[in-house]
């Protein structure tokens, strides 16, 4: 099932205080990069994050249970990211983006 634009756009107005912030279609789905860096991407309608180590200390500590989910058959675990709690969200975010390459 590819995601809808209206996800999409429901996530991007929840991260609107990441300036850099942008987004490119791939079958389906959107592949998320915060200042050229990918950073995670949306899958089925699921905000999901890559899973580096300052981001996974971080989401563990705040939501107490990290949950992890992969976005498709074969594909690594990445963090579910609870989108309803922006702040966390956007502070992770950019955690992933100054440890990814």
């Amino acid at each position: 099932m590819a995601s809808s634009r209206e996800y999409l756009d429901f996530v991007l107005e929840k991260l609107n205080a990441l300036e850099g912030l942008t987004c490119r279609k791939m079958m389906g789905e959107y592949l998320l990069y915060y200042s050229g860096k990918l950073v995670g991407g949306i899958y089925d309608d699921r905000l999901l994050l890559k899973p580096t180590k300052s981001a996974l200390r971080v989401m563990a500590d705040s939501a107490g249970e990290l949950k992890m989910e992969t976005p498709y058959d074969g594909a690594k675990a990445m963090i579910a990211a609870d989108i309803d709690d922006a702040e966390l969200t956007v502070n992770v975010i950019k955690l992933i983006a100054s440890e990814v390459k």
